[in-house]
């Protein structure tokens, strides 16, 4: 902070500020002024005085969630030789203030809990905080809270402790933990059923159950797990105490995973659970949703418990299928949040079954998948009294996609042809009511894909009756019909005398507002599917892609249909394509035109992205097949739409939004006839680079990569192509040298090394002899330790790929050149690029991202291991040893291992193992 330490009085006025300043604007700058303080070295000592002071509860809630942070993220800023103090007054601090406020008490034990996960010297926590408390009837509270946060920041992410450290922590955890539950035990004796003390007792619990440390025979035989059970067996537990016993059986439950390890405590907690299903009953009477949700979050967690068990050995112990029918009750309830806790639960199953594939198995999950499923379609039901078409993004829209999901994984079981014929069978030989109707289509739509669609006279009875659905029929019945017919284009397309009635139903539905989208849905799937048919029905695609705005489609349903169309177009003769492929373009090619011309006489710039994401998808998917030597039947039309594109660019250059569209536009032009666009190269590149300039987009360096893919090995382009990257890499260095530059640009880092990814595929050559290639491998290095999926993927495949070509002997001309060059770059930056890699494996990037680490370890080891070792030895000698708290991150023995282990790895995923294994010392 600048001008020194503030005062207390400041601080508190700030702190007033923030919770009580009725302007938006003073509270933001005093939550501005406030978290600068938090970030320096102040903090530590004005947090400490202000829960001394003991003003109000805001500023002991400051303080309080300050010294968690600093504890957090900044311990490394303490001497070792204040640790002691620190924890000392935490200590009296949360004593001090037990009573102010339970939320201040919480941010204090989470500050002490991450001291002593932290504090190396601290030996044996637990044993300290239960002599010092145990006693002490009002000191249990904060106890209490301390014990339960202690095993929760165990694997917190904003901790860096290290594997070892955690190992010896939760040694030490484990050893203690009898005498915490036993704690526990006789804190509940004591209190007898005092609710408040019984939901820290149970939250307590089921903490130390989720890291696992607790001794199951001892928990199988405690008196704790029948309190857990009375609770949840009686009716009149309020709802605070029932969530709080049902977290922690559902905690015992998920510790008991290994059930042939947990045999006893498996048993108990089955037995437990199996009790349940008459107070589930009372709870569905009661009306009272809260416990019924409870209820069913505890079955599931028992079946997924005990899945393999009862997959092993279906009806026998605990592979007792009643645990089935728990799950069948809960799906019977009316509310579909219900059944929606266990389809999870149901997915495994599937997926279980599946893998094993034993139809003797099959058959005894069988009946329980069908009245799953039975459930399920009841459960998809409108209300009778719905109007309109069903409504797809509500919480029970979101429900019917997943109950979609769910059916498509777990039909094998019952047989898509038969349950589809059962559903079918409900409304021919019925006449159910509409909301029954609707929700019978839906579950067919749904697994209509799965049925084989060769020779099936259901199926194309079903298509046919789909058709004859009268106008009058409920809007959302019809809706979802279309979706069907959508779904069943496999058939279409093997009965092709169905195609006219789905068009003409199709069409109907198109001029309908409420069903407009959905049509063009099915329609676009049709043409997705029946390609080859649909070519004699062009025309009327074409009338209806002309007259697009006349229907009241979606942005996407638009945009599918002109997809379709553009894929039914690349089937018709090549002669035809390219005169059809500008009437298809000339609509939105008009509209971008009278937009320029509206801008360059009154000023005015309306959006063009509607037309630019048009054009981009009739690009992308006219993709005709043409002959070597034939001339591309898109170029010409391509060629002419060239200059409105170039204007549109131009007109709208400052706005990165329409720019990114343009350059889509342009890539799929590019990519659609190939080196068809040579024509275009040089104006491209010329408006790239000089716009690139003023208003660096990163998507002009994506297009830049686009055209290296097409022109790269072209002789005559790769000089030209050159010159392009240089002129994009001079405005990109500047923009990422800023401070914070990588962080705050990822898109750029992203798309700058796809571009030169691309030359290193291409060209290498080129790039490697230039003067440029210096610079970018000193970007890459930099950029090894951001932490954005995507830009860390780009980096590390170009490092990866440019060692690779002095790797890779594909007995072209230039192997020898590459490789030395290779060498060359590797001697100036070999040693930089490994301490760099390795630096950022352990403290800064997140696990998913170390396979790619691995695979450039690989090659840089496959290019010349004797150096690769020499490097690797003097990354692992510049590592930190401790921690800021004095526990060691990595033995001597634990580098020398690792050491070893990467450089006699025989492949790739040797190293990976090694390198994530190695990393888990410094998380």
């Amino acid at each position: 902070m600048e001008g020194g330490k503030p005062s207390l009085a400041l601080v508190y006025q700030a702190v007033q500020a923030l919770y009580n300043d009725p302007d938006p604007a003073g509270k933001e700058r005093a939550s501005v002024w406030l978290g600068e303080l938090q970030r320096s070295m102040y903090a530590w000592e004005i947090s400490d005085q202000l829960l001394q002071l003991r003003q109000d509860v805001e500023s002991c809630y400051f303080a309080a969630q300050t010294m968690k942070m600093k504890i957090q993220m900044s311990f490394y800023e303490l001497p070792p030789e204040t640790h002691n103090a620190l924890r000392d007054s935490l200590l009296t601090h949360i004593q001090n203030l037990k009573d102010l406020s339970p939320i201040i008490v919480t941010q204090l034990a989470l500050a002490i809990a991450d001291l002593a996960l932290q504090m190396a010297s601290w030996k044996g926590c637990v044993h300290t905080l239960l002599e010092k408390y145990n006693s002490d009837v009002s000191s249990m509270p904060f106890l209490i809270e301390i014990l339960t946060v202690l095993p929760e920041e165990v694997h917190s992410r904003s901790l860096r402790i290290g594997a070892n450290r955690r190992t010896e922590i939760i040694e030490d955890l484990a050893y203690y933990s009898g005498t915490v539950v036993t704690l526990l035990t006789s804190c509940v004796e004591k209190t007898g059923h005092d609710e408040k003390m019984l939901i820290k007792v149970f939250r307590c619990l089921g903490s130390w159950f989720n890291l696992g440390v607790l001794d199951s025979n001892f928990m199988a035989g405690n008196q704790l797990l029948m309190v857990l059970f009375q609770v949840l067996q009686r009716d009149e537990t309020s709802t605070n105490l029932h969530e709080a016993a049902s977290d922690c059986v559902c905690s015992a439950l998920y510790a008991t995973e290994n059930v042939d390890t947990n045999m006893e405590l498996g048993l108990q907690l089955f037995q437990g659970v199996l009790t349940l299903e008459t107070a589930y009953h009372m709870a569905t009477a009661r009306e009272d949703l809260d416990k019924v949700l409870n209820y069913c979050r505890i079955f599931t967690e028992l079946c997924e418990t005990f899945l393999e068990t009862m997959v092993r050995s279906p009806g026998q112990g605990m592979g007792d299928l009643r645990t089935l029918e728990l799950l069948l009750i809960c799906a019977g309830n009316p509310q579909y949040e219900v059944v929606e806790i266990s389809f999870n639960f149901w997915y495994r199953l599937g997926e279980h079954l599946y893998k094993i594939n034993d139809p003797a198995l099959h058959s005894v999950f069988r009946p329980y998948i069908q009245r799953l499923l039975h459930c399920l379609a009841r459960h998809c039901q409108l209300d009778p009294d719905h109007e309109g078409i069903p409504e797809d993004t509500d919480d029970f829209g979101e429900f019917r996609v997943r109950v979609s999901d769910l059916v498509k994984d777990v039909i094998f079981l019952v047989g898509s042809m038969e349950c589809f014929s059962q559903l079918y069978s409900t409304l021919k030989d019925g006449n159910p009511p509409w909301e029954v109707t609707e929700a019978v289509l839906f579950i067919m739509a749904s697994i209509s894909k799965s049925v084989d669609p060769e020779n099936n006279p259901t199926l194309s009875e079903v298509l046919q009756q789909v058709v004859l659905l009268p106008e009058g029929v409920h809007m959302a019945v019809r809706y979802t019909s279309i979706e069907l017919v959508g779904e069943m284009s496999e058939v279409v397309d093997r009965n092709p005398r169905f195609l006219d009635p789905v068009l003409s139903y199709l069409m109907k539905g198109l001029r309908e507002k409420p069903l407009a989208s959905a049509a063009a849905k099915a329609i676009h799937n049709i043409c997705s599917v029946c390609r080859d048919h649909m070519a004699q029905h062009f025309q009327g695609l074409l009338d209806i892609a002309r007259s697009l705005d006349s229907f009241a489609l979606s942005t996407e349903a638009a945009v599918g249909l002109l997809k379709g169309t553009a894929l039914v177009l690349a089937r018709l003769p090549l002669e035809k394509i390219s005169e059809c492929l500008s009437d298809l373009c000339a609509v939105q090619v008009m509209a971008l035109k009278k937009l320029l011309t509206e801008q360059s006489t009154n000023g005015k710039s309306a959006d063009p992205t509607v037309w630019l994401d048009r054009l981009a998808v009739i690009f992308r998917h006219t993709n005709p097949i043409v002959e070597n030597g034939q001339t591309h039947p898109c170029q010409k039309v391509i060629q002419e739409i060239w200059p409105v594109l170039s204007e549109t660019l131009n007109a709208h250059q400052a706005d990165n939004r329409i720019v990114e569209r343009c350059c889509r536009c342009l890539r799929f032009a590019v990519r659609c006839v190939g080196k068809g666009s040579a024509s275009l190269l040089q104006p491209l590149v010329t408006q790239m680079v000089s716009v690139y300039q003023v208003f660096p987009h990163s998507c002009f360096l994506y297009l830049g990569s686009i055209l290296v893919d097409e022109y790269g090995m072209e002789e005559g382009c790769r000089q030209g192509l050159l010159d392009m990257l240089q002129a994009l890499c001079m405005p990109t260095f500047q923009l990422l040298e800023q401070p914070n530059g990588l962080r705050n640009h990822p898109d750029t880092v992203d798309d700058l090394f796809r571009l030169a990814t691309r030359f290193v595929q291409r060209s290498p050559v080129t790039l490697l002899s230039s003067s440029i290639i210096v610079h970018i491998i000193q970007c890459a290095i930099a950029a090894t330790s951001l932490d954005h999926r995507d830009a860390n993927c780009s980096v590390m495949k170009f490092v990866r790929d440019l060692i690779h070509t002095g790797v890779a002997n594909d007995h072209e001309d230039d192997f020898e050149v590459r490789k030395r060059l290779i060498g060359q770059a590797m001697e100036q930056h070999g040693q930089q690029l490994i301490s760099q890699l390795l630096h950022s494996c352990c403290f800064c990037l997140p696990p998913y991202t170390l396979p790619d680490v691995a695979e450039v370890l690989w090659e840089i080891m496959v290019f010349d291991r004797p150096t690769f070792c020499r490097w690797l030895e003097n990354a692992l000698k510049a590592l930190p040893k401790e921690t800021s708290g004095g526990a060691v991150t990595v033995t001597h023995k634990q580098l020398t291992d690792f050491h070893r282990q990467v450089t006699s790895a025989e492949e790739c995923k040797q190293v990976c193992w090694s390198v994530r294994e190695f990393t888990r010392l410094f998380r």
